[in-house]
């Protein structure tokens, strides 16, 4: 049987940690950090979990539920930099790291042992290493698969490191309660209900061709995990499919004026990642959430790829301005997908049209900004159209 040497390394309350961190004054207090009175609980520190403050509530019920709730604006850069710091330190344990987003990774240690020792002593090394080099504290999670090492590293949060050898994993599997495990949602859970299924090891009561009767497809893949059967590698980071920004607004509109200042301040956002990454996008997309809460996507691929924040709003715009506002906006954003590297080469235009020209001139105005930004700091030059409008989240 498999030796338990993948890990789950998953940050702690990541985004509310590292406001306590910088600020001691927010330390033992109830955090919550989200996107202003309108906006949603991006996460929430373990004293306002107390109160049942969860990450995707909206922040005037997290403040019902916790009336003393201090709620800050995110610092996605400052998170993306200790996220960045973290996944080196993994990198030093093994080759093979995965992230999964920017507080949590997997990591295979399979065949690390004459390095850092066992998989356990390895996840112990690791939680010292980044509460050393990063002051925040994560949790491990180590089993023979994927599946089981992600669901060790939430039992015993925060702080905590959670073994499960292959010896043991079959009775672990027995035990689990079925809406701990991944892909098993509310609906799935009473389906399950329906049949008697409250634990995963139940499920190998029933043939495959029952669950798939009652799940679809996703019953083969229930019956392999409750077989204890998960083969999914880990998978060394991959380049980035797609960049977005968006935000709630404080207000419900239906001012397209002020939308598109908005988009404006988001296909910069953007456009600046994309540079950053050194990538280029062709397919621009722009998403809506209305009043009643229903999202609208929109999405238009260009003959050439683009990384100036020009093309990206002009694409947009030309989304937006075709899109019938019959209900009010809460939220808009933009997003950039079909992604390639600027090191594949454009292929030149045969006749030097106007609007090439325009895009050419914009790209090297993005490059100048770029130039200012890095050496004297963000927004120190900014549009005259993005002096006034809220921030944009990314």
């Amino acid at each position: 049987m498999a030796s338990p040497t993948i890990l789950h390394v998953d940050m702690d309350a990541f985004f509310a940690s590292v406001e306590q961190l910088d600020d001691p004054t927010l330390r033992g207090r109830c955090v919550a950090v989200g996107g202003g009175q309108r906006g949603v609980v991006a996460a929430a520190s373990y004293e306002a979990r107390k109160f049942g403050v969860r990450s995707a509530m909206p922040i005037f019920q997290a403040r019902q539920r916790c009336p003393h709730l201090i709620v800050v604006p995110p610092r996605r850069q400052r998170y993306a930099e200790l996220s960045q710091r973290i996944m080196q330190i993994l990198g030093h344990f093994s080759p093979l790291v995965e992230p999964i987003s920017i507080d949590e990774a997997f990591v295979d240690v399979g065949g690390c042992e004459r390095l850092h020792g066992t998989a356990r002593e390895t996840g112990l090394a690791i939680k010292t290493q980044i509460r050393e080099q990063t002051g925040l504290s994560c949790s491990v999670g180590i089993a023979p698969n994927k599946f089981l090492a992600k669901i060790a590293s939430d039992l015993n949060k925060p702080d905590g490191l959670t073994l499960i050898t292959a010896e043991q994993m079959m009775r672990f599997i027995d035990d689990l309660p079925i809406q701990k495990v991944p892909g098993v949602g509310p609906r799935a859970q009473q389906r399950l209900a329906a049949m008697g299924i409250s634990a995963l090891g139940q499920v190998r009561g029933f043939s495959e061709a029952q669950l798939v009767r009652r799940l679809g497809a996703f019953g083969r893949r229930l019956m392999e995990l409750a077989r204890g059967h998960d083969d999914s590698p880990v998978v060394v980071e991959s380049e980035a499919k797609s960049m977005s920004s968006e935000i709630t607004l404080d207000q419900d509109t239906r001012d397209r004026s002020l939308l598109a200042t908005h988009l404006l301040a988001q296909a910069e956002a953007v456009a600046r990642d994309l540079r950053r990454h050194q990538l280029r996008a062709r397919t621009i997309t722009l998403k809506l959430r209305s009043a009643d809460f229903q999202r609208h996507t929109r999405g238009q691929t260009l003959p050439q790829p683009v990384d100036s924040a020009d093309a990206i709003y002009a694409t947009a715009l030309g989304l937006l301005n075709a899109f019938d506002l019959n209900q009010p906006i809460r939220l808009i954003g933009v997003g950039a997908g079909n992604l390639q590297s600027r090191q594949v080469p454009l292929q030149q235009e045969l006749f030097a049209t106007e609007e090439n020209q325009h895009r050419r001139q914009w790209e090297k105005v993005d490059r100048a900004l770029d130039a200012i930004d890095e050496r004297y700091g963000r927004h120190c030059v900014m549009r005259g159209t993005l002096a006034e409008p809220g921030k944009t989240k990314k």
